[in-house]
């Protein structure tokens, strides 16, 4: 995955999500952008569907991503919006979603997610929630709708990973915290790190069918993502001061900045036939060794073939004994 020269694009860290697609013409393509209510997922459908893209946004709050429709239809987005409901810890509602989906599907935007929980909490299957919501409910969705990925000839799918991937290899001997103590910045860490892998894994599977996948590091910005976080742990970030207010640091992004990469993945014409590789403000990122001191760029254990293939049969064997 990484033979081949980095890709570089002309586009950089402060670069809008409506800038990366300017002049692209996405009409006819069907799209669907888990967790397009909110965040980030919210700039990244406005900014496909304003390419030309028919959006579903699949999310837990459906009402929401209606006003959101509405909202954009009121601005004339060239494109258009819809709304689904999707639950991607439950897997009833991954597998209601897929019956639901008919017809071809081009670009699938796996952005929902859930950040640090404090506590180890389990779906109804028995996984550990942040495990269940990032990565297995992404994969349920992702191999579900295989057949409407290949219909489209040349689909993509794009993984909204992070950079706390880099201190968390996936661990096989213990993914869902049973023997190990629970951490929750290592369990968010694993489970972003399973989502590039992911990414590899699409790739190396379904290559075959035209099937491409990528993961992004969308960077720093204020979302509901950080809902979890307590605030002496905003403080030691950064983001925080003592009186409580959220500091904005100079290398926050804003949400249509930090949706500038996944849309660069998802619509641009550069990355035509490109997959299992890893974006970091709208390039490709540097591949480095990983661990607890690293600041950037993609561990290697994150783009580990072996690494992907081991995962890929870990998740069917967790869906098949569900």
């Amino acid at each position: 995955m990484t033979a081949n020269p980095r890709l570089t694009t002309p586009f950089h860290a402060r670069t809008t999500a409506a800038e990366v697609l300017d002049g692209v013409d996405l009409t006819g393509r069907r799209m669907i952008v888990t967790g397009g209510a909110s965040g980030i997922g919210v700039e990244t459908v406005r900014a496909l569907a304003g390419a030309g893209a028919e959006v579903t946004i699949a999310t837990r709050n459906p009402r929401a991503a209606d006003r959101l429709a509405e909202e954009f239809a009121t601005d004339a987005t060239p494109g258009t919006i819809r709304s689904s409901a999707l639950d991607l810890s439950d897997l009833a509602s991954v597998d209601a979603f897929v019956a639901a989906w008919q017809g071809p599907l081009d670009v699938l935007v796996a952005n929902a997610g859930i950040m640090a929980i404090p506590t180890r909490q389990l779906t109804a299957v028995g996984w550990e929630l942040q495990l269940a919501t990032n990565h297995l409910g992404h994969f349920a969705l992702a191999r579900g709708l295989h057949d409407n990925l290949r219909a489209a000839q040349a689909a993509r799918v794009v993984m909204v990973s992070s950079g706390a991937h880099l201190a968390a290899p996936f661990d096989f001997d213990d993914p869902q915290f049973e023997r190990r103590e629970y951490d929750p910045w290592s369990a968010y860490g694993q489970s972003k790190t399973a989502e590039v892998l992911l990414a590899v894994g699409i790739t190396r599977q379904w290559a075959e069918d035209g099937i491409t996948a990528n993961a992004l590091n969308p960077g720093y910005i204020f979302t509901n993502l950080q809902r979890h976080i307590d605030d002496d742990t905003m403080r030691a970030m950064g983001a925080m001061d003592e009186a409580g207010n959220l500091i904005e640091a100079e290398y926050y992004k804003k949400p249509d900045q930090g949706a500038s990469t996944t849309v660069l993945l998802a619509g641009s014409p550069l990355l035509d036939g490109v997959g299992g590789r890893y974006f970091d403000d709208n390039q490709e990122a540097e591949v480095v060794p990983g661990g607890p001191d690293a600041t950037g760029g993609v561990a290697a254990h994150a783009l580990d073939p072996a690494a992907a293939d081991r995962l890929w049969a870990y998740a069917e064997k967790a869906l098949a004994s569900r």
